[in-house]
């Protein structure tokens, strides 16, 4: 039989129930759209991560507090104090590959400007902080190193501070506001930098000297990290090393003793992000597949209905001659476009969905193209397996009990 002519016959056939027809692809086109959704949502969150750390500098490296032990039990970051100011001031001097270090410890507080005030968290680092950081200032100046030896109660806010405690309009550099009970003179405001991209406010940050969140908020004689910046990208495995090796003799740590501390960099940290985001991609991937695989069998059960219910139509055609092939490859013909037009349906629906919630969730809007034609080949094999035994079944009718068929 012609192809074309198949396929001719097949669609009348299907444009015969129309209601069938549609409710027959809804299962494919629930998968098809769930699986592209899924997919392109997954690439723009991983490229809203990469973009963010990118924004953060892709030299950046950070040392953390190690996540000690004892007896058995973890102590957690926190318990651990073993970050301290000397340890930059030796990096600095003996690092060759780093070219900016900065000291970084943090507190939480109430923001206060006269009767407004914002819960806020207030970051400590020597000047280099906001160029490792990728801060840019839109007003104002920077503290000094003479702000930092002196415990200066200066600071520099972000836009969202700006907007929380200052009208509309009003100029904040010169002006005082509160950390709990500590006064501090803004000297500088923020360029915005938006979400990053695990959902949190870059904008919302008070940066002062870090000798100032040390001891005038904290109290303690240690730092919490410290955050450096690479000679280049290529060289930041060599910068981790000396860092590490630098830390290792400041701490007098034995060759064979475990390190107090932790060194990550911003492409191991875009590979965790991915691994995790990755992982929950998976999962919903599955799921979105059995919703695919629940619209194959839907299908087949269709075909089957379709030819109980065509049983005297194929024994006409049988005893006017029609070979078994050739009802075979009608059937098989239906199903395949049954699956390829709920396919072609679907992968729009999904494109469309996923540029949608990209919109809303701010993320980067990106096809993955590679699974659009997996998702459309698997719709070809789908409708080929799902139409298979149905067809199989009508090929193998008995043409003259077919006939007498009510």
């Amino acid at each position: 039989m012609d192809i074309l002519n198949l396929i001719r016959i097949s669609g009348k056939a299907l444009l015969r129930n129309k209601t069938r027809s549609a409710l027959s692809m809804l299962g494919i086109v629930i998968g098809i759209a769930a699986v592209i959704a899924v997919v392109n949502l997954g690439e723009g969150l991983k490229q809203s991560t990469a973009n963010q750390l990118s924004d953060m500098g892709t030299n950046l490296i950070m040392v953390m507090r190690a996540n000690m032990r004892r007896g058995g039990v973890s102590m957690g970051s926190g318990s651990v104090q073993s970050l301290k100011v000397k340890d930059v001031e030796m990096i600095k001097a003996n690092a060759k590959n780093i070219t900016m270090v900065s000291p970084l410890v943090n507190a939480s507080g109430q923001l206060v400007n006269g009767s407004k005030n914002w819960s806020g968290t207030a970051y400590g680092g020597s000047p280099e902080f906001l160029e490792i950081k990728k801060y840019e200032l839109a007003t104002g100046v920077c503290f000094t190193d003479e702000d930092v030896k002196k415990y200066a109660k200066v600071g520099i806010i972000g836009q969202t501070i700006v907007e929380e405690l200052f009208d509309e309009g009003e100029d904040p550099i010169g002006k005082n506001i509160r950390i709990g009970s500590m006064p501090i003179k803004v000297i500088g405001t923020l360029k915005e930098k938006g979400e990053n991209g695990m959902g949190q406010d870059q904008d919302d940050i008070i940066i002062l000297p870090y000798s100032t969140v040390q001891k005038r908020m904290l109290g303690v004689d240690y730092i919490q990290q410290i955050v450096a910046s690479a000679a280049s990208e290529n060289v930041a495995e060599a910068a981790v090393a000396e860092i590490e090796q630098i830390l290792r003799e400041s701490h007098k740590i034995k060759p064979d003793g475990t390190d107090d501390f932790e060194v990550r960099t911003q492409q191991e940290m875009l590979e965790m992000m991915n691994s995790m985001t990755g992982t929950i991609t998976t999962v919903l991937i599955a799921i979105a597949l059995i919703s695919l695989l629940v619209g194959c069998i839907g299908i087949m059960n269709i075909m089957y209905v379709t030819v109980t219910e065509r049983t005297k139509e194929i024994g006409l055609r049988m005893s006017i001659g029609a070979k078994n092939a050739a009802i075979l490859m009608q059937f098989l013909t239906e199903s395949i476009i049954l699956s390829l037009i709920g396919g072609i349906i679907g992968l729009l629906l999904g494109v469309g969905l996923s540029y949608i919630v990209s919109l809303f969730m701010s993320l980067p809007f990106v096809v993955n193209a590679v699974w659009m034609v997996i998702s459309f080949v698997s719709c070809a094999i789908l409708g080929l397996i799902a139409g298979f035994f149905p067809a199989l079944k009508a090929s193998q009718t008995d043409p003259i009990n077919a006939l007498r068929y009510e």
